[in-house]
């Protein structure tokens, strides 16, 4: 089975497509993505992928997350994401992926799987992983600390997005800099406790990274920035 998904997947591969992301995600020496290697797949096709191959198991997932190939990595996180919505098994599925954080490697990898498989796990249950996470020197686990408090947020839930962008807010990273500003933002967006919460966070934490603020009040009025500044 694991012979004929990448077998399929080479087919569907795109070598232009792939030039234009490897430079986007940056996987030249030194930038943050080095090595990673892209067949030029669009996300679309990658899920109908996950769909057509959710029978793979978890050691064939094991297989695709440790690959150099970011498309497997990225079809493995789908199929994960199906299988914890359909399968009794949710805490298999969720220490799976937090054993395998170093193979979560970048931005897109993050974005699209920590609010569905660690979000919504946690939702009911204790959190200090994120705040381990959060405190990680590896960039890509303090943007799963962060970027998995967006399920939360869609529940109403600001307390640990905030503590954990109290953490991160001055992160010399600008990836986590977008990221903990996008949460700020999503806050804000709900209702007018958010926005007051939000508002508050930015009083008492400046000055914050310029790109922090940039995207925490994309949606602020000219006004309302001048005066938190």
């Amino acid at each position: 089975m694991l012979n004929k998904f990448r077998k399929e997947l080479r087919k569907l591969g795109n070598k232009k497509k792939a030039k234009l992301l490897q430079r986007y995600f940056k996987t030249g020496k030194g930038e943050y993505g080095e090595g990673d290697i892209f067949l030029g797949i669009v996300v679309p096709k990658q899920r109908e992928i996950a769909k057509k191959y959710y029978s793979l198991n978890m050691k064939q997932l094991k297989k695709l997350i440790d690959s150099k190939i970011h498309e497997e990595r990225m079809i493995a996180l789908f199929i994960l994401i199906n299988k914890y919505k359909t399968t009794n098994h949710k805490k298999i599925i969720f220490h799976f992926y937090i054993k395998n954080t170093n193979r979560i490697n970048n931005w897109d990898l993050v974005d699209l799987s920590a609010p569905k498989l660690v979000g919504t796990h946690l939702l009911d249950k204790e959190r200090s992983i994120l705040y381990k996470l959060a405190k990680s020197e590896s960039l890509w686990e303090r943007r799963i600390a962060i970027i998995s408090t967006f399920e939360f947020i869609r529940h109403n839930d600001f307390k640990d997005t905030l503590k954990i962008a109290k953490i991160l807010c001055q992160d010399k990273h600008d990836l986590i800099q977008k990221a903990v500003g996008w949460a700020l933002r999503e806050v804000g967006k709900k209702g007018e406790e958010g926005k007051k919460l939000e508002i508050k966070f930015l009083k008492e934490n400046k000055p914050l990274p310029s790109v922090l603020f940039s995207y925490a009040t994309e949606k602020f009025s000219k006004f309302e920035k001048a005066k938190l500044r």
